[in-house]
């Protein structure tokens, strides 16, 4: 097969499941790799620079490889007592990191500014529980492409929140969005550059930085209107994939694209529906043509053609959380 050979698939409850050789074939990622057993995956994010080098957030605190997702070793730092749900790594700066905890662990945002090695919680305001889920957790990190001391993170479901100064201190958003239930958030250059917040029930986009913000109204424009994951083309800053499905778990998903920053939408073709709500999707700036995406509940497809035809692949997983592949 033609493309990446590493690919990796975080799930809740099985650990990483790793291919070495495009999908072909499948190992767990598990206690015998250095993760714990049975472990809650919420995240898997490689270095900019570095792809070999893999962060995953899990129930346990935080992992980190050294060998493209082979072995796995416990970060002993200020987040061992946390559940990790979002990793966000600054492209401009390597060093700077960003994570986010949550469910069943306070939700709050830590920083490294050492590559990971030593992590500070930030002073950021966050309710101890909420509607729907308890206890909250950050769904999503976005680091403004053009500005990175721009830093915006969503809560499920606890609203968004910003930071200008690198994450030294935090704005409360919330209001600006008539719903708590954030399940994502990213920054698309454009241009215009457009904040683009995902919640339960719509997508919101704002252009000027967050002051006003506009609705999708994907009763009308999405086929489905439960949105979960979002991701911007690296090649393309004004193409926006969106994951979405009838409900949570759901009986069936699709993918959205927009090329124009938001504006419009169409719905990519699946060679075949989705068991549960599209749940997540990403590629790599080193070959953006070639995507992956995964269903809640362990279907995954991969696209050669940046997005505009999806095949399932054989091999079917549980609860998928996050997707990596991996350049050589």
């Amino acid at each position: 097969m033609a493309g990446p050979k590493t690919v990796l698939v975080g799930t809740v409850g099985q650990g990483i499941m790793r291919s070495g050789d495009g999908g072909e074939s499948w190992q767990r990622a598990g206690i015998n790799s250095g993760l714990h057993s049975d472990a809650l995956v919420r995240t898997v994010v490689s270095h900019p620079t570095q792809p070999e080098v893999i962060f995953t957030g899990t129930d346990k605190g935080l992992y980190r490889s050294e060998d493209g997702g082979q072995t796995w070793q416990l970060q002993d730092n200020a987040m061992n007592d946390y559940c990790v749900w979002q990793i966000a790594i600054d492209p401009s700066n390597p060093q700077r990191m960003f994570a986010g905890t949550g469910t069943p662990t306070p939700a709050t945002i830590f920083r490294s500014l050492d590559g990971g090695k030593t992590w500070d919680k930030r002073p950021v305001e966050v309710a101890e529980t909420c509607p729907a889920v308890g206890i909250p957790r950050v769904t999503g990190i976005a680091i403004d492409p053009e500005d990175p001391n721009d830093i915006w993170v969503g809560f499920e479901v606890d609203g968004l929140r910003r930071s200008t100064d690198g994450g030294d201190t935090w704005m409360d958003l919330s209001s600006k969005i008539p719903n708590l239930d954030v399940h994502n958030v990213t920054v698309a250059a454009g241009p215009p550059k457009t904040v683009v917040v995902v919640v339960n029930n719509d997508v919101w986009t704002s252009t000027d930085g967050g002051n006003n913000w506009t609705a999708v109204g994907i009763k009308e424009a999405f086929p489905l209107t439960y949105p979960r994951g979002i991701m911007v083309k690296p090649d393309s800053p004004n193409t926006i994939f969106v994951t979405i499905g009838d409900s949570t778990p759901g009986r069936t998903g699709a993918i959205m694209r927009s090329t124009d920053t938001g504006k419009t939408w169409q719905s990519m073709k699946l060679s075949t529906p989705s068991n549960t709500a599209m749940w997540v999707v990403s590629t790599h700036r080193e070959n953006p043509q070639v995507m992956f995406a995964g269903s809640r509940y362990g279907d995954l497809y991969r696209s050669d053609d940046g997005g505009n035809s999806w095949e399932k692949q054989w091999r079917e997983f549980s609860e998928i959380s996050s997707v990596l592949w991996l350049p050589e």
